[in-house]
Protein backbone atom coordinates (compact mmCIF):
# COMPACT_ATOMS: atom_id res chain seq x y z
CA UNK A 1 0.00 0.00 0.00
CA UNK A 2 1.47 3.35 -1.06
CA UNK A 3 2.05 5.83 1.72
CA UNK A 4 0.38 9.01 2.00
CA UNK A 5 2.57 12.28 1.76
CA UNK A 6 2.59 14.35 4.71
CA UNK A 7 0.43 17.24 4.81
CA UNK A 8 -0.37 19.02 8.08
CA UNK A 9 -0.81 22.77 8.61
CA UNK A 10 -0.93 25.56 10.99
CA UNK A 11 -4.48 26.91 12.04
CA UNK A 12 -4.74 29.93 14.03
CA UNK A 13 -7.97 31.81 15.26
CA UNK A 14 -7.69 35.66 14.33
CA UNK A 15 -8.36 36.69 17.68
CA UNK A 16 -5.31 38.98 18.09
CA UNK A 17 -1.69 38.66 16.70
CA UNK A 18 0.70 35.79 16.84
CA UNK A 19 1.96 35.17 20.77
CA UNK A 20 4.76 33.64 21.77
CA UNK A 21 2.58 30.27 22.33
CA UNK A 22 1.20 30.67 18.94
CA UNK A 23 4.75 30.63 17.55
CA UNK A 24 5.80 27.15 18.90
CA UNK A 25 2.66 25.58 17.63
CA UNK A 26 3.72 26.95 13.98
CA UNK A 27 7.73 25.72 14.57
CA UNK A 28 6.45 22.17 15.51
CA UNK A 29 3.94 21.57 12.89
CA UNK A 30 6.43 23.33 10.39
CA UNK A 31 9.33 21.41 11.39
CA UNK A 32 7.48 17.83 11.61
CA UNK A 33 6.14 18.53 8.08
CA UNK A 34 9.96 19.49 6.62
CA UNK A 35 11.40 16.32 8.36
CA UNK A 36 8.74 14.06 7.05
CA UNK A 37 9.62 15.58 3.11
CA UNK A 38 5.52 17.02 3.23
CA UNK A 39 3.70 19.42 2.96
CA UNK A 40 2.59 23.05 5.52
CA UNK A 41 -0.07 24.82 4.69
CA UNK A 42 -1.69 27.60 6.84
CA UNK A 43 -5.66 27.69 7.64
CA UNK A 44 -7.23 30.58 9.26
CA UNK A 45 -10.12 29.77 11.58
CA UNK A 46 -11.99 33.05 11.14
CA UNK A 47 -15.33 31.74 11.89
CA UNK A 48 -16.28 33.99 14.53
CA UNK A 49 -16.41 38.03 13.13
CA UNK A 50 -17.76 39.25 16.61
CA UNK A 51 -14.43 38.16 18.18
CA UNK A 52 -11.69 38.90 15.22
CA UNK A 53 -10.57 42.50 15.25
CA UNK A 54 -10.39 42.87 11.38
CA UNK A 55 -6.44 43.64 11.80
CA UNK A 56 -5.52 40.30 12.98
CA UNK A 57 -5.41 38.26 10.19
CA UNK A 58 -2.88 40.95 8.67
CA UNK A 59 -0.99 40.59 11.80
CA UNK A 60 -0.85 37.12 11.98
CA UNK A 61 0.42 36.25 8.37
CA UNK A 62 2.89 38.91 8.35
CA UNK A 63 4.48 37.45 11.92
CA UNK A 64 4.77 34.33 10.18
CA UNK A 65 6.30 35.42 7.31
CA UNK A 66 9.35 37.75 8.91
CA UNK A 67 9.92 34.51 10.73
CA UNK A 68 10.58 32.39 7.66
CA UNK A 69 7.25 30.40 7.84
CA UNK A 70 5.90 30.28 4.44
CA UNK A 71 2.95 27.55 3.06
CA UNK A 72 3.48 25.77 0.38
CA UNK A 73 -0.46 26.51 -0.95
CA UNK A 74 -2.16 29.63 -0.78
CA UNK A 75 -3.58 30.27 1.99
CA UNK A 76 -7.24 28.83 3.49
CA UNK A 77 -9.41 31.66 4.80
CA UNK A 78 -12.57 29.68 6.40
CA UNK A 79 -14.77 32.69 5.82
CA UNK A 80 -15.09 31.82 2.68
CA UNK A 81 -15.51 28.04 3.29
CA UNK A 82 -19.25 28.40 4.18
CA UNK A 83 -21.03 26.89 1.27
CA UNK A 84 -19.19 23.52 2.40
CA UNK A 85 -19.89 23.68 5.65
CA UNK A 86 -23.51 23.85 4.91
CA UNK A 87 -23.59 20.99 2.73
CA UNK A 88 -21.65 18.89 5.21
CA UNK A 89 -24.42 19.90 8.16
CA UNK A 90 -27.22 19.02 5.49
CA UNK A 91 -25.81 15.81 4.95
CA UNK A 92 -25.04 14.85 8.39
CA UNK A 93 -28.64 15.92 8.87
CA UNK A 94 -30.21 14.05 6.39
CA UNK A 95 -27.98 10.89 7.49
CA UNK A 96 -28.93 10.64 11.30
CA UNK A 97 -25.28 12.03 12.67
CA UNK A 98 -26.71 15.40 13.56
CA UNK A 99 -29.96 16.87 14.96
CA UNK A 100 -30.92 20.15 16.02
CA UNK A 101 -31.38 21.55 19.65
CA UNK A 102 -33.28 23.69 21.42
CA UNK A 103 -31.56 23.53 25.34
CA UNK A 104 -30.11 26.53 26.22
CA UNK A 105 -26.30 26.10 28.04
CA UNK A 106 -28.40 26.58 31.11
CA UNK A 107 -31.03 23.82 30.82
CA UNK A 108 -28.44 21.26 29.96
CA UNK A 109 -26.28 22.55 32.78
CA UNK A 110 -29.27 21.60 34.78
CA UNK A 111 -29.64 17.90 33.59
CA UNK A 112 -26.10 16.90 33.59
CA UNK A 113 -25.29 17.13 29.75
CA UNK A 114 -28.69 15.53 28.99
CA UNK A 115 -31.65 17.51 26.69
CA UNK A 116 -35.02 18.13 28.24
CA UNK A 117 -36.37 18.81 25.35
CA UNK A 118 -34.98 15.07 24.05
CA UNK A 119 -33.49 16.79 20.92
CA UNK A 120 -31.43 13.69 19.28
CA UNK A 121 -34.58 11.92 19.28
CA UNK A 122 -37.55 14.95 18.74
CA UNK A 123 -37.85 16.94 15.81
CA UNK A 124 -38.69 20.92 17.10
CA UNK A 125 -42.24 21.66 15.86
CA UNK A 126 -40.90 24.61 14.03
CA UNK A 127 -37.70 23.50 12.15
CA UNK A 128 -36.98 27.26 11.12
CA UNK A 129 -37.04 28.45 14.96
CA UNK A 130 -33.59 29.24 16.11
CA UNK A 131 -31.77 26.29 17.18
CA UNK A 132 -28.13 24.53 17.01
CA UNK A 133 -27.19 21.75 15.14
CA UNK A 134 -24.99 19.15 17.44
CA UNK A 135 -23.38 16.18 15.96
CA UNK A 136 -24.71 13.03 17.05
CA UNK A 137 -22.05 10.83 19.17
CA UNK A 138 -21.91 7.19 19.70
CA UNK A 139 -20.87 5.88 23.07
CA UNK A 140 -17.55 5.10 22.65
CA UNK A 141 -14.29 3.48 24.47
CA UNK A 142 -11.79 5.55 22.11
CA UNK A 143 -8.25 4.48 21.36
CA UNK A 144 -5.67 6.04 19.91
CA UNK A 145 -1.55 6.83 19.33
CA UNK A 146 -0.32 10.44 20.29
CA UNK A 147 2.63 10.83 18.11
CA UNK A 148 4.12 12.33 21.28
CA UNK A 149 1.61 11.27 24.16
CA UNK A 150 1.65 7.59 23.52
CA UNK A 151 -1.61 5.51 23.74
CA UNK A 152 -4.28 7.11 24.43
CA UNK A 153 -7.82 6.78 25.50
CA UNK A 154 -11.02 8.76 26.22
CA UNK A 155 -14.61 7.49 26.70
CA UNK A 156 -17.00 9.51 24.86
CA UNK A 157 -20.62 9.74 25.78
CA UNK A 158 -23.43 10.07 23.44
CA UNK A 159 -25.85 13.10 24.16
CA UNK A 160 -24.34 14.51 27.25
CA UNK A 161 -20.35 14.76 24.88
CA UNK A 162 -22.36 15.89 21.83
CA UNK A 163 -20.75 19.04 20.30
CA UNK A 164 -22.36 21.72 18.45
CA UNK A 165 -21.53 21.81 14.59
CA UNK A 166 -23.31 25.25 13.69
CA UNK A 167 -24.30 27.72 16.36
CA UNK A 168 -27.75 29.13 16.87
CA UNK A 169 -26.75 32.44 15.75
CA UNK A 170 -25.52 31.17 12.44
CA UNK A 171 -21.98 30.33 12.96
CA UNK A 172 -20.43 27.14 12.14
CA UNK A 173 -18.20 25.94 14.99
CA UNK A 174 -14.64 24.52 14.87
CA UNK A 175 -15.71 21.37 15.54
CA UNK A 176 -17.18 20.96 12.21
CA UNK A 177 -15.49 23.15 10.20
CA UNK A 178 -11.68 21.69 11.38
CA UNK A 179 -12.84 18.02 10.32
CA UNK A 180 -14.82 19.28 6.90
CA UNK A 181 -11.23 21.14 5.97
CA UNK A 182 -8.71 18.57 7.36
CA UNK A 183 -10.71 16.17 5.31
CA UNK A 184 -10.94 17.93 2.02
CA UNK A 185 -7.27 19.46 2.35
CA UNK A 186 -6.03 15.92 2.55
CA UNK A 187 -4.46 16.29 6.25
CA UNK A 188 -2.56 13.53 6.78
CA UNK A 189 -0.57 14.82 10.43
CA UNK A 190 -1.76 17.13 13.42
CA UNK A 191 0.05 19.40 15.16
CA UNK A 192 -1.52 21.31 18.18
CA UNK A 193 -1.34 22.20 21.72
CA UNK A 194 -2.28 19.45 24.10
CA UNK A 195 -5.71 21.82 25.32
CA UNK A 196 -7.28 20.31 22.42
CA UNK A 197 -6.60 17.04 23.10
CA UNK A 198 -9.78 15.84 24.60
CA UNK A 199 -11.41 16.72 21.59
CA UNK A 200 -9.67 14.26 20.06
CA UNK A 201 -12.23 11.15 20.00
CA UNK A 202 -15.03 13.27 19.39
CA UNK A 203 -13.37 14.59 16.38
CA UNK A 204 -12.44 11.13 15.14
CA UNK A 205 -16.22 10.20 15.22
CA UNK A 206 -16.80 13.22 12.89
CA UNK A 207 -13.89 11.88 10.63
CA UNK A 208 -15.41 8.42 10.18
CA UNK A 209 -19.37 9.76 9.47
CA UNK A 210 -18.21 11.24 6.99
CA UNK A 211 -15.85 8.12 5.70
CA UNK A 212 -12.68 9.90 6.08
CA UNK A 213 -9.31 8.59 7.73
CA UNK A 214 -8.44 10.85 10.52
CA UNK A 215 -5.06 12.03 10.52
CA UNK A 216 -2.42 11.08 13.07
CA UNK A 217 -2.41 13.23 16.09
CA UNK A 218 0.82 15.29 18.28
CA UNK A 219 -0.31 17.52 21.18
CA UNK A 220 2.64 19.35 21.91
CA UNK A 221 2.35 20.91 25.40
CA UNK A 222 1.37 24.74 25.66
CA UNK A 223 3.26 27.72 26.75
CA UNK A 224 2.43 29.49 30.38
CA UNK A 225 2.78 32.41 31.15
CA UNK A 226 4.44 33.58 34.89
CA UNK A 227 0.78 32.79 36.37
CA UNK A 228 0.51 29.21 34.99
CA UNK A 229 -2.03 30.36 32.25
CA UNK A 230 -1.75 29.28 29.22
CA UNK A 231 -0.70 32.22 26.72
CA UNK A 232 -3.86 33.35 25.01
CA UNK A 233 -5.54 36.78 23.77
CA UNK A 234 -7.76 36.47 27.49
CA UNK A 235 -4.41 35.95 29.43
CA UNK A 236 -3.29 39.08 27.75
CA UNK A 237 -0.65 37.31 25.77
CA UNK A 238 2.01 39.89 24.48
CA UNK A 239 2.13 40.08 20.70
CA UNK A 240 5.43 38.66 18.90
CA UNK A 241 7.99 41.22 18.77
CA UNK A 242 8.48 40.74 14.41
CA UNK A 243 11.89 42.64 14.55
CA UNK A 244 13.49 40.00 16.13
CA UNK A 245 12.40 36.76 14.47
CA UNK A 246 15.28 34.62 14.83
CA UNK A 247 15.45 35.33 18.51
CA UNK A 248 11.64 34.27 18.66
CA UNK A 249 12.42 30.73 16.68
CA UNK A 250 15.51 29.99 19.16
CA UNK A 251 13.16 30.20 21.89
CA UNK A 252 10.39 28.46 20.28
CA UNK A 253 13.06 25.87 19.15
CA UNK A 254 13.92 25.45 23.16
CA UNK A 255 10.20 25.07 24.12
CA UNK A 256 10.71 22.47 22.07
CA UNK A 257 12.85 20.57 23.71
CA UNK A 258 15.71 21.59 20.89
CA UNK A 259 19.10 22.69 22.12
CA UNK A 260 20.26 25.12 19.54
CA UNK A 261 23.48 26.37 19.95
CA UNK A 262 24.14 29.82 21.42
CA UNK A 263 25.32 30.74 17.94
CA UNK A 264 22.36 30.95 16.66
CA UNK A 265 21.40 34.12 18.89
CA UNK A 266 23.43 36.24 16.21
CA UNK A 267 22.23 34.18 13.06
CA UNK A 268 19.44 35.08 10.29
CA UNK A 269 16.22 33.47 10.67
CA UNK A 270 17.17 31.21 7.52
CA UNK A 271 20.19 29.99 9.54
CA UNK A 272 18.20 29.44 12.12
CA UNK A 273 15.29 27.27 10.61
CA UNK A 274 18.11 25.09 8.73
CA UNK A 275 19.51 23.97 12.17
CA UNK A 276 16.01 23.05 13.10
CA UNK A 277 15.11 21.23 9.95
CA UNK A 278 18.93 19.20 10.06
CA UNK A 279 18.74 18.67 13.69
CA UNK A 280 14.64 18.01 14.82
CA UNK A 281 13.96 15.86 17.28
CA UNK A 282 10.35 15.04 17.83
CA UNK A 283 11.28 12.56 20.72
CA UNK A 284 12.83 15.41 22.59
CA UNK A 285 9.64 17.75 22.95
CA UNK A 286 8.21 18.06 26.18
CA UNK A 287 5.48 16.06 27.56
CA UNK A 288 3.64 18.75 29.77
CA UNK A 289 4.08 22.15 29.81
CA UNK A 290 6.04 22.18 33.18
CA UNK A 291 8.84 20.51 31.10
CA UNK A 292 8.52 23.08 28.23
CA UNK A 293 9.46 26.03 30.60
CA UNK A 294 12.62 24.00 32.19
CA UNK A 295 11.52 21.21 34.38
CA UNK A 296 10.52 23.37 37.41
CA UNK A 297 6.97 24.83 37.65
CA UNK A 298 7.69 27.86 39.11
CA UNK A 299 9.91 28.46 35.58
CA UNK A 300 8.29 30.11 32.59
CA UNK A 301 8.84 32.27 29.46
CA UNK A 302 12.64 32.32 28.42
CA UNK A 303 14.10 35.47 28.70
CA UNK A 304 13.75 38.13 25.36
CA UNK A 305 17.15 37.75 25.61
Amino acid sequence: MEQLRYRGRFAPSPTGPLHFGSLVTAVASWLEARAAGGDWLVRIEDLDPLREPPEAIGQILHSLNCHGLFPDEPVRFQSKRHDAYQATVEQLLSQGYAYRCRCSRKQLQQHGGYHPAHCRTTQPAHIDAPCAIRFALSDEASYWQDLLLGPQHQQVCAERDDPVILRKEGFYAYQLAVVVDDIDQGITHVVRGSDLLDMTAQQQQMFRALQALPPQWLHIPVILNSEGQKLSKQTRAPALNDTQPAANLVRALGALGQTPPASLHTATVDDVLAWGRHHWQRQAIPLTSQQAHGINPNTHLPPDH
